[in-house]
């Protein structure tokens, strides 16, 4: 028997793969009797189980022995699409995450991140219920120049969130914000979402770790129109929705000035009055019609923000303190194959060595 086994792990990498039980069992030639024991924490592992587990799984063993807690999905996730994913895609997902902030906590042992901005912590009914005011009170506090934000990515970066892309590209989900208390908040994006909504995602994130330190049933919308705000503050983006005639045409010719979807600023433009109820519902019909509710012209994509944190930390160990890929996956406990994929490492990435 083997001390200090952490079944959580288990389940977890079983998770990752996608797997059930029966199906790591087939794989492993471990009972699914066994197996459902081991996650359960109702026996302990023998070396011979744990072998062949892991070497079905493709995680080394030592991956098992770390005492870090599993979490579950932040409650923002569970507001906005437990609904529509599947469990099995949720079970996936929820793997993946706590993989990363495994990956996250060992690479930041490596590495002194100090933040360049301050990231207040406002409870949103102590302003009066009013996202917008706190918005303002961000920028405000950044140093941040009037109207629309260039690289709201460097921003958040610079204060002290771990901004990470993700390929969630089976599941109907923006992205999501973890905030544990030994780490930077990690504010995890889909990648394959339009730059645009991976803007608003980020911001609307950010008004989490902002504004709800405990959830709350007006969590989302208070989120959005926190994100609305600070992207599109009402007196930087008046003057370009109203004193003239809004149109499509105008709609599209905006999206890249302040780095939003047409549909964002369409939005905007009704919350501060810029225009009347008719005009909008008038534009919504030809959005509608036009296909652009679904999908906005792709001559409008906007680039994506890349985040560098992250990348750098990992580009330090290869590059400056002499690892591998392999001691990379070695120091994180991981294969080499989920160190590529997890953190987009070319086979092209230097595999720089110490020599003594």
């Amino acid at each position: 028997m083997l001390a200090n086994f952490n079944q959580d792990l288990l389940r977890i990498a079983r998770q990752a793969r996608g797997w059930s039980q029966s199906e790591l069992s087939a794989r492993s030639g471990v009972s699914q009797a066994n197996l459902s024991k081991l996650e359960n924490g109702l026996i302990g592992p023998t070396e011979d189980v744990l072998k062949s587990v892991g070497k079905a799984l493709g995680f080394p063993i030592n991956f098992f022995f770390q005492n870090d807690r599993v979490i579950g999905l932040p409650m923002s996730v569970q507001y906005r699409k437990r609904a529509s994913v599947g469990q099995k895609a949720i079970e996936r997902l929820e793997a993946e995450l706590n993989i990363r902030i495994l990956h996250i906590r060992r690479l930041l042992d490596s590495a002194e991140l100090e933040p360049e901005l301050s990231l207040p912590r406002l409870d949103v009914d102590e302003y009066g219920g009013d996202p917008e005011r706190i918005a303002d009170l961000i920028r405000r506090t950044w140093l941040v120049p009037s109207g629309p934000i260039r690289d709201l990515v460097a921003w958040v970066e610079r204060a002290g969130c771990i901004v990470v892309h993700c390929d969630f590209a089976a599941l109907k989900v923006d992205g999501f914000t973890v905030q544990i208390p030994d780490m930077p908040p990690c504010i995890f994006l889909n990648r394959n979402m339009p730059a645009d909504r991976q803007r608003f995602s980020l911001a609307h994130e950010l008004g989490h770790v902002v504004m709800h330190q405990v959830p709350s049933p007006e969590m989302e919308n208070e989120a959005n129109e926190f994100a609305s705000a600070l992207l599109m503050p009402a007196r930087d983006v008046r003057p370009h929705l109203s004193g003239r005639r809004l149109t499509i045409q105008r709609l599209a010719a905006l999206k890249p000035v302040w780095h939003v979807s047409m549909a964002a600023l369409l939005y905007r433009a009704k919350k501060i009055g810029a225009i009347t109820d008719n005009q909008s519902q008038y534009l919504w019909r030809q959005m509608s019609s036009m296909g652009y509710r679904r999908t906005e012209p792709p001559e409008l994509d906007l680039t994506v923000e890349i985040p560098t944190v992250l990348p750098e930390i990992v580009r330090l160990h290869l590059e400056e303190l002499g690892y591998g890929v392999s001691d990379l996956a070695q120091a994180l406990r991981s294969s080499e194959e989920d160190i590529y994929t997890l953190h987009s490492i070319t086979q092209a990435t230097p595999r720089l060595r110490v020599v003594k």
